[in-house]
């Protein structure tokens, strides 16, 4: 039985306003071990075409607390026009003016414990979001 040091961290995405994975969210990742510890970027990646960020960087030996920050704003103004086309169909006629999407940015910060995996899913759409620890 192999024991491992540190955590590991793996992320998806999912566009519920499309039902389909987002592809070319940047995402980046940072630890910091204690809770008066400073935050220290660690590096980040990209989502692919399943929605899935494969290459996120190793956490240190000692983290404690993740942070993932998901640059969702320019997701949303690159598939603007598909998304309005496809939304037009079902969308009320006195939709929100206001900008495409509410959430530019979303962090997301968790807890860890040495040796175990995180996976942490984000249902996003420009409204809104959630996430969940996964499998």
């Amino acid at each position: 039985m192999s024991t491992s040091t540190t955590a590991s961290v793996s992320t998806h995405i999912l566009d519920t306003s499309i039902g389909r994975p987002a592809e070319g969210v940047a995402v980046r990742l940072s630890a910091r071990s204690g809770r008066e510890a400073d935050w220290q970027a660690l590096g980040g990646s990209a989502t692919d075409a399943d929605g899935r960020c494969k290459d996120l960087p190793v956490l240190p030996e000692g983290t404690t607390h993740v942070r993932l920050d998901f640059a969702v704003e320019p997701y949303f103004e690159e598939n603007a026009e598909k998304k309005q086309a496809d939304a037009q169909q079902d969308a009320p006629a006195n939709r929100d003016s206001g900008p495409g999407v509410f959430f530019p940015e979303v962090a997301i910060t968790f807890a860890v414990k040495p040796g175990e995996h995180y996976h942490v899913p984000l249902l996003l759409n420009p409204f809104g979001y959630s996430v969940y620890r996964g499998s």
